[in-house]
């Protein structure tokens, strides 16, 4: 049995991965979805004080607190910033990080390095009139949609479940200066379908930190693939925990 921690990315909650976690668990897994302080059950705590720390601490409380081995560590979008952080808090609890169309930093950047256009988000926050609330992106014509989700009922149940964003969440860096972090084996899920302008992807090095070839899986949806194409992304997640065969 493997042990799948699911962090979801701005502005959504641990909803997010209804339809995949019954998919992990029916094959014999853990599955772990909880909602980031500010975002789903726990939105009520959202202030201008929560940030990526707050986020980074909310992972790393839950890995000790239930004394979680071998995690299979999953980042979507923004998350790849948090399961980066927390890997280099706990590296020897991780198992497997999974960048899920996410962000993929280097120490001590920050979402805006990682992704430029990110900037824009944060200026238009500190001119807003709380000063630090990022809004959801808005529902864009097909094929982009809303987060990737076209389809009607999909698109109005995700509304439900979308919440602002703090801004420190944007501006606060990513720690990676545990060398212990660069051991652990990475995979990159890419949804390249309906993928929506000015949002361009860092190329993933042919290398990962630890020396072997990086691993990089396709899906052809757009960015919430956990709603769009479960069975597939529960699929490739599958694969990611599977021992490795014998030659």
């Amino acid at each position: 049995m493997s042990t799948y921690l699911l962090v979801h990315g701005a502005w959504h909650s641990g909803q997010c991965w209804e339809r995949v976690v019954p998919l992990l668990a029916s094959a014999g897994h853990r599955a772990l979805a909880p909602s980031l302080t500010g975002h789903g059950d726990r939105a009520h705590l959202l202030n201008r004080d929560v940030g990526l720390d707050t986020h980074v601490d909310d992972i790393v409380r839950l890995i000790t607190d239930e004394n979680l081995t071998e995690v299979i560590l999953v980042g979507h979008s923004y998350a790849g910033l948090v399961i980066s952080s927390a890997a280099n808090r706990v590296p020897d609890r991780i198992a497997h990080l999974v960048y899920l169309d996410a962000m993929v930093p280097q120490d001590g950047e920050s979402a805006a390095d990682v992704m430029p256009i990110t900037q824009d988000l944060i200026d238009g926050a500190l001119r807003s009139e709380s000063g630090w609330r990022v809004p959801p992106l808005p529902e864009m014509p097909p094929p982009t949609g809303l987060f990737g989700i076209t389809d009607p009922a999909d698109a109005a149940w995700l509304r439900t479940t979308l919440s602002d964003q703090s801004v420190r969440c944007l501006q606060q860096p990513v720690r990676l200066d545990n060398p212990a972090v660069n051991t652990i084996p990475r995979t990159h899920i890419h949804c390249v379908g309906g993928e929506p302008k000015g949002w361009p992807r860092r190329p993933v090095p042919p290398t990962q930190p630890n020396g072997t070839p990086s691993q990089v899986w396709e899906l052809p949806t757009g960015h919430d693939c956990m709603i769009t194409m479960p069975t597939e992304l529960t699929d490739l997640l599958l694969k990611v925990g599977s021992p490795p065969t014998a030659a």
